[in-house]
């Protein structure tokens, strides 16, 4: 009856989801979407500075989000605002946090550090095809948006698409849904 009181008490309180959190242990799915995104840009920015796939791939299943995958796929290419150097301001708010990594970084590094970590999340089931294509979809469609802020942008995903395709983590279909310059 105590336990229950307690929980009664912990709901009432209008805090942040994190209180809960600390407390009980929410689960993956009752965060804020909000909160998934960045969790999921920070395990992206750790794994570019840490290389560490197996860490990456842990983090992905402590969200626990499965059905939210997708969303990683989609950062992979357009994380949402900042990259190795902080937030950039409202105008970089859809610049593709992995292309601007690439073209502040030096070689394909980045670049092959990426397909890499989407190789083992598609291997080890963590990705379905379903989630893959969700979220180069979402790329393909606002690339003309990202474009604005990266030039380059049109040329970088081709490179990304391609070396996805070749280390066979993505279909013949999706690559050739690409959009062309």
């Amino acid at each position: 009856r105590a336990a229950l009181d307690r929980a009664a008490v912990l709901l009432r309180i209008k805090r942040d989801v994190n209180r809960l959190d600390n407390v009980w242990g929410v689960g993956g799915g009752q965060r804020p979407v909000k909160h998934l995104v960045k969790e999921m840009n920070l395990l992206l920015r750790e794994y570019l500075l840490s290389g560490e796939v197996s860490e990456a791939e842990h983090c992905l299943r402590e969200l626990e989000v499965p059905h939210f995958h997708h969303e990683l796929v989609y950062e992979v290419r357009a994380g949402g605002p900042g990259g190795p150097g902080g937030p950039r301001g409202p105008a970089d708010a859809r610049c593709p946090q992995a292309v601007v990594m690439v073209l502040e970084g030096s070689g394909e590094g980045p670049v092959a550090m990426m397909v890499t970590l989407l190789k083992v999340l598609w291997e080890t089931g963590l990705v379905t095809l379903d989630q893959m294509n969700r979220g180069f979809q979402r790329v393909y469609e606002e690339l003309g948006d990202i474009s604005l802020d990266v030039p380059l942008a049109h040329g970088l995903l081709e490179r990304l698409v391609e070396l996805c395709f070749d280390r066979g983590v993505i279909t013949r279909a999706l690559r050739d849904a690409c959009p062309a310059r």
